[in-house]
Parts: C-alpha cells; sequence; structure tokens
C-alpha cells in the first residue's frame, strides 16, 4: 500500500515539473523585447563634459576614398626604416655617448660595455706577438759579427794546438824508437793530440754553422710561431671592438633604452634606435581590394592629426611584395583588423615636421 502512494506521488511531483517548465517557455516566447532604457542610463547619456582646453572636440573631415584617391592608415619612418642597434655580447654598460637627436656617422661608438678584462687580453697577445717577431729577426740574422768573429778565433785556436800536440807526437814517437821515451809518454803524447784534434773539428763545425746562419726548418717553424702570435692579437682584438656598440651608418638617434651600469643582453631590447632622417618614407597599409589602383610613382600626401588639415606631399616609391595583416592600429573599435593589408612607401618631398613613429592618414591618387 505504501509503495503505491509514494509511486503515485513522484508521477504527481513530475507532472507539476514538467507543466511549469512548459508555461515558462510559452511565457519567454510571447513576451515582448525590452526596449526601454534604465532611468540612470537617461541621466548619464543626457550629461555633458565641457572641454577644458576650449574649442571643439571633434576632428577635421578628410577625403573619402573613391575613385580617384586610395586611403589608408599609415605610420612614418625613416629613409629606410629604423634600424635597431642591439649588443653582440652580455656586458655591463660602461658609458652612452649619444643621446636622443644627435646626428651619427658610420663606424662612431654609440654605447661603450665594459672591456677591461678584453683590453688586458690584447696587450698581452700584443706583447707575445712582438716577442715572437724578434726571435724570428734574430733567427733570420743568424748569430753577430762579434760572435762569429769569436768562434772564428777559437776556431784558429784550436787548430793550433792541433798542430802543435801533432808535432809532439812526431817527436815522441822518433824518441820512443831509440828507448829516450817511455811507452806511457808516447801515450799521453797520443791522448793529448787526439784531444786537440778533436776540439779543433768541433770549432771548426761551429764557425761554419755561424757563417751559413740559421737552417731552413728553424726559420720556418719561428715564422709559424708569430703567425700563431698575429692571429691571438686579431681574435683579442675582435673580442674587444664587439663591446663598442657602433652606428651602421649615418643618421639620428631616434631612441636611447639603455643607461650606465645596466646589463645589455643579445637576446634583450635594442640598445640604440636611429635612422637616416634626411628623407622620411610613411609606409602605409593599403586594402588587398584597392592595390590595383596604386602605383609607383602616384601622387600623393598624408594628414597627421597634430597638423589639422595639413597636407605632407610626396609620391609612392615602393610596393610590397607580400601581403599580411596590418601594421597601424587607429584603436577604433569598429575597424577591421583582419584585412590583408599590402605595404606602400611613399617618399615626402621635404623633411618635414613628422616625427618617425606617428600615426597618420594617408591617401594616393588612384590610377585608372
Amino acid at each position: 500500500m505504501f509503495e503505491r502512494i509514494k509511486s503515485r506521488l513522484g508521477v504527481v511531483v513530475f507532472v507539476l515539473l514538467l507543466g511549469s517548465c512548459g508555461a515558462q517557455i510559452v511565457r519567454n516566447a510571447t513576451a515582448a523585447p525590452v526596449t526601454a532604457p534604465v532611468e540612470k542610463d537617461v541621466t548619464k547619456a543626457g550629461r555633458e563634459a565641457k572641454s577644458r582646453v576650449g574649442g571643439a572636440d571633434a576632428k577635421d573631415p578628410l577625403p573619402e576614398s573613391g575613385p580617384k584617391l586610395v586611403g589608408g592608415n599609415g605610420i612614418v619612418e625613416p629613409k629606410d626604416r629604423e634600424t635597431k642597434v642591439a649588443a653582440q655580447v652580455t656586458a655591463v654598460v660602461a658609458e652612452v655617448r649619444v643621446q636622443e637627436g644627435q646626428v651619427v656617422k658610420q663606424g662612431d661608438v654609440m654605447v661603450q660595455l665594459e672591456n677591461a678584462v678584453e683590453a688586458a687580453q690584447l696587450q698581452a697577445a700584443e706583447a707575445e706577438l712582438a716577442a715572437e717577431k724578434a726571435n724570428l729577426t734574430r733567427v733570420q740574422r743568424g748569430v753577430r759579427v762579434e760572435d762569429r768573429d769569436a768562434v772564428e778565433a777559437e776556431a784558429q785556436a784550436a787548430r793550433q794546438r792541433a798542430e802543435l800536440s801533432a808535432g809532439i807526437l812526431s817527436r815522441v814517437e822518433q824518441l820512443a824508437k831509440t828507448g829516450a821515451a817511455t811507452p806511457d809518454e808516447l801515450e799521453r803524447a797520443r791522448r793529448t793530440a787526439a784531444t786537440d784534434q778533436a776540439s779543433f773539428k768541433a770549432t771548426e763545425a761551429r764557425f761554419r754553422a755561424a757563417e751559413a746562419g740559421s737552417r731552413t726548418e728553424e726559420v720556418s717553424f719561428q715564422r709559424a710561431r708569430v703567425l700563431a702570435a698575429e692571429a691571438k692579437v686579431a681574435q683579442a682584438r675582435a673580442t674587444l671592438e664587439r663591446l663598442s656598440v657602433r652606428a651602421p651608418l649615418d643618421g639620428e638617434i631616434l631612441q636611447v633604452k639603455v643607461r650606465k651600469g645596466e646589463l645589455a643582453t643579445p637576446q634583450g631590447e635594442p640598445l640604440v634606435v636611429m635612422g637616416d632622417t634626411t628623407k622620411l618614407r610613411v609606409r602605409m597599409d593599403v586594402d588587398e581590394r584597392d592595390i590595383a589602383r596604386v602605383q609607383v610613382g602616384a601622387d600623393a600626401y598624408v594628414v597627421a592629426d597634430a597638423f589639422g588639415a595639413e597636407r605632407f606631399k610626396g609620391k609612392v616609391v615602393e610596393l610590397g611584395r607580400r601581403f599580411g595583416r596590418k601594421n597601424v592600429r587607429t584603436d577604433d573599435p569598429i575597424e577591421k583588423n583582419d584585412t590583408k593589408v599590402l605595404e606602400v612607401a611613399i617618399e615626402l618631398e621635404t623633411n618635414t615636421r613628422l616625427v618617425p613613429g606617428q600615426r597618420v592618414s594617408s591617401f594616393v591618387t588612384a590610377s585608372p
């Protein structure tokens, strides 16, 4: 009996839940949309913020892109884009020798890194090279004239001693035949004569070597040592040079991103940003639908918010070779960021008041 009541109660609960859900669905489907604004939102929308600097808070109207113009966003850059100069090795910055706005020549040192250890290594390598070169000169020249004369004199003295010993040996041999000299005296005379003759030969060989100079093998060996020392000097000099960050081209310093005492690394940010600002360019993003209407040599002009309606004239000097994503963002919430664009370079006629990195609106005269 209890089980039957429990089962019926579960069916009733299920039916009630199903009916409630159905009624809610019908109510939502037939309800009118809520269009009436909230009262506090109406109050906020009615307020007007007054400008602190005066004037109208609106941009000057720009010409619309149409049959005669192709428009797009652009960014100002140096003549051949910006050059970001980084360190080649990890080291502490010892000195920053440039400042923003300064004009430098190719090869000028812009940032000097700590190089005390490398400078000492270069000095040691240069001293070793000087020693090896001196040894090569000594080997090539052979012995000095004074040394050769001394060896020659020793050879002459040894010859005289050898001749004297040979004469004494001859007389002792004659005396030994008559019994006037003992066998012991004869033996001593023979040994003395042999010793003096050997000494003479050795001294004479040294004299011939002094006259002939150094051997070819010795000269070649010493030349190889000089080449090895020169290679060490070149290596030490190259290591030292890598600690001097030099300007890769003539141009203007646009930004200095490092200070004395900071650690510079090749993987980090560039130390200096520079570029050739004798001519300015604008790199413009052209929509892929308009690229057929843009040609090299076409007249163009750009405008910037900072200068109102003033136009900076130029010409198209370069068309990109590959489509890509937009380079310039206007922060407009309705801007399409997924559009494919082609980069177009516009060279401005004069070195204007525009600043590299500044965003501009660009317009190119369309070809038929």
